[in-house]
């Protein structure tokens, strides 16, 4: 059993503080180091619980509050209709340097970090999917997952919109892609859209699609599949302590393509 500690820091970025919660293991020790992006409500009760969990793992985990430059720090929108249209209205309010500043800004915060062995991950829910997928374009980012990624497909993250098939090419580390088929957000012709584009630059990726609406790992709500998530966070894992433990090899050399028999 490992218990696990909150902190928060405020971290440094070009367009003003950003608020960000620490969950990491009570233990002493040194932990690979996790980026965590929220749905577009913030970080909400359902979204620090998954952290608590990632955290019981044995990982640092990091969650930047995304829209901090317009909202006071500790700010959650409600699971309501007036919380999506202001979570919404903001994704595409927010420049999308500044999204990429906040990420590289949580990044160097946990490579500086005493306590983190410089093994860095990335992981998102909804919006936080896209935002993971473009952290995991800093090569430091050795394994990233994604849940029911929103946007990448249309390339409307952001006031301008966003280049991120395009900067998928940037991607170093290795993929989770978790899809649920009933989301009406990301519909077929979406999904593969990015499956496509993965293949095309012969990523390092695994891809999940399962039986499930938009938030079905939410632990709040009529869309919640608890039997879903608990599959798949133990997918989340094991793919995180493969790629990000002490003993993991591919980070460091290309495995040997030969053949033994």
């Amino acid at each position: 059993m490992i218990i696990v500690n909150d902190e928060y820091v405020t971290l440094d970025t070009p367009n003003g503080p950003m608020r960000t919660h620490i969950v990491r293991p009570a233990a002493p020790g040194r932990y690979p180091g996790i980026v965590f992006y929220s749905e577009i409500f913030q970080i909400t009760a359902p979204i620090r619980r998954t952290a608590a969990m990632l955290a019981g793992h044995g990982y640092i985990v990091a969650m930047p509050e995304i829209y901090h430059e317009f909202e006071p720090a500790g700010t959650v929108f409600a699971y309501d209709q007036a919380g999506s249209d202001r979570g919404n209205v903001l994704k595409t309010t927010k420049e999308l340097s500044s999204y990429d500043a906040d990420a590289r800004a949580a990044l160097d915060h946990l490579k500086s970090r005493p306590d983190c062995t410089g093994h860095l991950g990335a992981m998102g829910i909804c919006i936080g999917g896209h935002l993971a997928f473009r952290a995991a374009m800093n090569p430091d980012v050795l394994a990233t997952a994604c849940f029911y990624a929103t946007d990448i497909h249309k390339g409307s993250l952001s006031k301008g919109g966003d280049d991120s098939l395009k900067r998928a090419a940037d991607i170093k580390g290795e993929l989770l892609m978790i899809w649920g088929r009933q989301d009406p957000h990301i519909p077929l012709e979406g999904r593969m859209a990015v499956l496509a584009r993965l293949n095309e630059l012969e990523k390092k990726f695994s891809w999940h699609e399962v039986n499930g609406a938009h938030a079905f790992m939410r632990d709040e709500g009529v869309r919640y599949d608890p039997e879903l998530a608990h599959t798949l966070y133990g997918l989340v894992f094991n793919f995180f302590h493969r790629k990000l433990g002490e003993g993991d090899q591919t980070t460091q050399t290309t495995a040997s393509t030969e053949t033994r028999h």
